[in-house]
């Protein structure tokens, strides 16, 4: 074999590229893209103001002042005035445990709840389901004073447990579970109970591995739910070293003036959070929400 052969033979024979051709998107999607872009330029604005607010020096943020969307001296003299009263950290740790708090029993109450009533047949059955659905229609202000007096009466005032126990009902978080839980095949089950599981087991090792998005996106709602609270966290939590992060904001740093740079400073920190979760979180609750549509 000569030298050609060898490196003819050597060499891979050659694929025909394949040139994938540009599909142009129709007029409906250029509207659509360009009305969402719109829409979240629009939704952005109060944050990026707020974010350029609070690096601005308190004579540029005050009132009279022309404005700027870019602040013309940088300064971090309202982040630095709230890490050295304290009381802003404070706030944001309880906010922290009480969502926490109430994030895990919604999910575990809601999750025990959806799944006996995805699975079981017991005598009232739909009339218990109706009443829990009925519960969406009732506001929440409405329970206010019976669940201060109840909060009274158990001498949880003023703590993390009466900060957090009544904000774990979740009918709607109830209704959304049983519904992912009705389209998960009884197939699965009906295998593990053929291996000796029981339904707690089934429960742990079966349901909730294949309701991950839509725990995850339970969970996320909730949290937020909780650390966006403040009318009953503004009843119960007398003490400013109680208070969670709204109530802080709205209720002692307005005893400190109008200073309007600490104070977007201060809702930024407090959005920071939640945006953390959100980014890390996203995919599974885009899954979880579309899933339940679908389902």
């Amino acid at each position: 074999m000569t030298a050609l052969q060898e490196k003819q033979v050597a060499a891979p024979s050659a694929r025909p590229v394949v040139r994938r051709r540009f599909k142009r998107p129709s007029v409906g999607a250029v509207i659509v893209y360009v009305a969402s872009a719109a829409l979240a330029g629009l939704w952005l604005l109060p944050l990026l103001w707020a974010v350029s607010t609070s690096f601005k020096e308190e004579t540029e943020a005050s009132l009279g002042q022309d404005i700027h969307w870019i602040p013309q001296d940088w300064s971090i003299q309202g982040y630095r005035t709230l890490f050295e009263r304290g009381d802003h950290l404070t706030w944001m740790i309880n906010s922290t445990i009480v969502s926490t708090i109430v994030t895990v029993l919604t999910l575990i109450l809601c999750v025990c709840a959806a799944y006996g009533f995805s699975r079981f047949d017991f005598p009232g059955k739909k009339i218990i389901f109706g009443a829990i659905i009925a519960g969406l229609m009732v506001p929440g202000e409405a329970l206010i004073i019976p669940m201060f007096d109840l909060v009274n009466d158990l001498k949880l005032g003023g703590t993390y447990w009466g900060l957090a126990l009544p904000q774990v009902v979740a009918p709607v978080m109830v209704f959304i579970l049983k519904r992912f839980f009705d389209a998960i095949p009884r197939d699965y089950e009906e295998a593990a109970k053929l291996d000796g599981a029981g339904h707690l087991r089934v429960l742990w090792n079966v349901i909730i591995p294949l309701s991950g998005p839509i725990m995850a996106a339970v969970a996320i709602f909730t949290f937020i739910g909780s650390w966006n609270n403040f009318l009953w966290p503004l009843l119960v939590a007398t003490d400013p070293s109680m208070m969670t992060l709204p109530v802080g904001l709205g209720v002692v740093s307005g005893g400190y003036g109008l200073f309007y740079a600490q104070n977007m400073a201060a809702a930024v920190l407090g959005a920071l959070p939640l945006l953390i979760i959100f980014l890390i979180f996203q995919k599974q609750i885009v899954k979880g929400v579309a899933g339940v549509g679908l389902k």
